[in-house]
């Protein structure tokens, strides 16, 4: 009940927003400015976003290694494109996370080791994204002159960077009564980890350009959608807006962060001079190229020989 429950605030929730964001949106405007230069645009923008989860596939299996959940890069490519399935139809913005839990788990790695490698990959993504954003704080000031916008992103990414710095270091503390809770010693594992990884003079430097990289290609994606429908923004306005977008739209209170998504993007707009309606409109588009992309993880998932672990036992917990 609980779980039928949390779904369903998370569809009104997403309905509600969306209905709010395309209040300010001519739908028929935006189809007129389609052409076949617009497709072409999506295209380029469908490719990137499987150029990201190619990114995404290389850091996941240098952390995998060290969590003990080792994975061919074929086998995690594909595990990366049908989580992008389920990211967008199942009601929880880390869906996808979820069922490449249980793919790795059910081919042999572990609940544990793949738990711990699922956790590790969202927390230094986060933790990549907060810095990425701390570092354009400068220029974000000068394009972001409304004082609640500055307040906001700035207490946005001060939070985000807070708890990914106490997360390091909590795995940095050596007391014994954190392996005694169940919690607290699974979630000490995990930073421990985290700390292994990006400390690692090997692997560190590596997994930095890679999560670094990950959010660059969420900018160029949205700047391709920019692009598609000859919106009147520069590529420095998209790299500077989308990556905070991106940070909360990471929240679950929304399906695949739709409704989050572009009302966030349409305030973010609308606290940077430019006009709310182009940031719902590239937001919009945004979420429809993600989509196209989970379609194909659908049908990869369809065609796949994990599918037919479909009607196996439901996710545990490890212990």
């Amino acid at each position: 009940m609980r779980r039928i429950l949390l779904s369903a605030a998370k569809i009104v929730t997403s309905a509600a927003l969306l209905y709010l964001a395309l209040r300010k949106v001519d739908l028929s405007e935006l189809f007129s400015r389609f052409t076949a230069t617009s497709l072409l645009w999506i295209g380029v923008a469908i490719a990137i976003t499987f150029l990201q989860i190619f990114v995404g596939v290389l850091r996941w299996r240098q952390i995998s290694a060290v969590c003990g959940a080792p994975l061919e890069l074929g086998r995690a490519m594909r595990y990366n494109v049908i989580g992008s399935f389920f990211n967008q139809t199942l009601p929880s913005a880390i869906g996808g996370d979820a069922v490449r839990l249980w793919l790795v788990a059910r081919a042999g790695a572990g609940w544990r080791a793949a738990t711990y490698s699922i956790f590790v990959d969202r927390a230094i993504g986060l933790i990549a994204l907060a810095i990425l954003i701390v570092a354009s704080l400068p220029w974000s000031y000068t394009l972001i002159t409304d004082p609640h916008g500055r307040s906001a992103l700035l207490l946005i990414d001060l939070l985000a960077l807070t708890g990914g710095v106490g997360f390091l270091i909590f795995g940095a503390l050596k007391w014994r009564w954190l392996k005694t809770w169940w919690a607290t010693h699974h979630l000490h594992a995990c930073a421990v980890i985290a700390n292994r990884v990006i400390f690692s003079r090997s692997r560190g430097p590596v997994i930095a350009i890679l999560s670094i990289l990950v959010h660059v290609l969420a900018v160029v994606i949205a700047w391709c959608v920019v692009q598609s429908i000859a919106a009147p923004v520069r590529f420095s306005d998209v790299f500077l807006l989308v990556p905070p977008v991106m940070l909360i739209t990471m929240m679950p209170i929304s399906i695949a962060g739709w409704g989050v998504r572009e009302a966030t993007m349409g305030l973010a707009f609308g606290f940077a001079g430019l006009a709310a309606n182009e940031g719902v409109n590239i937001s919009l588009l945004y979420g429809a190229v993600f989509f196209i992309v989970g379609a194909v993880g659908g049908l990869v998932w369809i065609l796949s020989a994990e599918k037919a672990a479909q009607g196996a036992a439901p996710i545990g917990v490890p212990e």
